[in-house]
């Protein structure tokens, strides 16, 4: 049987290696280990006997590790779901639909955990702790009834806030513009765009007075298309001349005569998502890093997929440069603006170097 290594990422299977040797029961349902001498795959925290390092390949699902020829572990079964997936399931349904966030403590009593336990297998599962998580969720909720129409007084109380000074607070505010920006859709909003030409084809440049909120790459009709429906209630101004400097740098970016973008930007972000992106804005001009080394770089490193959907979230192509994470073979994985402008940007910037 020739086994079947799911990452090469020598960081990533670093860290599984020290999970294993750990028995650390917080990364279970995050990965699972097959030792090729037996055929048998396993839990990070399975109490059998340690394999040999070089015996040992990872696979990120039980479904993978079957398909690679190894059986399920009698003692850890990790076909099934673990206690530990359990606890962080409950932890998110009480998050997910409790009017205020309850307390670490209170959290632990739910699940039988130890605070200090409960959170770290928290972030380990999930890439941001308990409280990072409520936060995000709130930030969710408040748009929604900014969204729908609610004004925002009534939003911010809906959402969970005690009060006015928890929204505008930089420790919990988390919607990257201002309230009113999302009321009704952006209601009371000026958002100038413009969609002009560059190397990678038709490109929407768009910007509130605090900055940037969309850089996209597509079909003229399309774009203006995907921006009105995010915002369909605020004043949308095609104004060219408005984003003048933005365009100008984002163009002699492209054009190899820039190699940083920094350009405020005005979008909403998790907590988690912001990590990431700042991590993307540290990867050097003319290099790559894969989702796993992205995951190492923020702290979170089995919070590989998580990173992966924050890259795709991105809203500002270039700014933040998620065309710079690639999988952990090298090869060029979905890009929200299509793999061959992927490929264009990351060969004009090795070229660059």
């Amino acid at each position: 049987m020739t086994p079947v290594l799911e990452s090469s990422s020598a960081s990533s299977d670093e860290a599984r290696w020290q999970a294993v040797l750990a028995r650390d029961a917080a990364q279970d349902g995050l990965f699972y280990y097959g030792v090729g001498t037996t055929g048998i795959f396993c839990r990070p925290a399975c109490p059998s006997r340690l394999p040999r390092r070089e015996n040992v390949v990872y696979f990120e699902t039980p479904e993978a590790a079957q398909a690679a020829g190894f059986r399920a572990c009698l003692r850890c079964q990790p076909g099934q779901v673990s206690v530990q997936q359990q606890a962080v399931a409950q932890v998110k349904c009480l998050l997910d639909n409790s009017e205020t966030a309850p307390t670490l403590a209170e959290l632990a009593r739910a699940t039988q955990l130890s605070p200090a336990h409960l959170q770290r297998l928290f972030k380990a599962q999930v890439g941001v702790s308990p409280k990072q998580y409520a936060l995000a969720r709130r930030a969710e909720r408040l748009k929604a009834r900014l969204r729908s129409g609610s004004d925002v007084t009534t939003a911010l109380f809906d959402a969970g806030h005690a009060s006015a000074s928890t929204l505008y607070s930089s420790q919990t505010d988390q919607l990257g513009m201002a309230p009113g920006a999302y009321q009704k859709g952006g209601a009371g909003q000026r958002i100038a765009y413009a969609v002009v030409s560059s190397r990678l084809g038709q490109m929407l440049v768009a910007a509130t007075p605090r900055g940037l909120v969309a850089v996209r790459f597509g079909e003229d009709t399309e774009l203006l298309a995907e921006l009105r429906s995010e915002y369909p209630h605020a004043e949308l101004s095609d104004d060219g001349p408005a984003l003048q400097a933005q365009i100008s740098a984002i163009q002699a970016y492209l054009a190899g005569q820039e190699r940083s973008l920094n350009l405020p930007r005005d979008v909403s972000s998790s907590d988690f998502q912001c990590r990431v992106w700042e991590a993307l804005q540290a990867i050097p001009y003319g290099e790559t890093r894969s989702y796993a080394q992205v995951a190492e770089m923020i702290g979170s490193p089995a919070a590989v997929r998580a990173v992966a959907r924050a890259c795709a979230s991105n809203p500002v192509a270039l700014i933040v440069p998620c065309h710079r994470v690639v999988r952990s073979d090298g090869a060029l994985s979905g890009y929200r603006w299509g793999v061959e402008r992927k490929r264009a940007l990351l060969k004009n910037e090795r070229e660059g170097k």
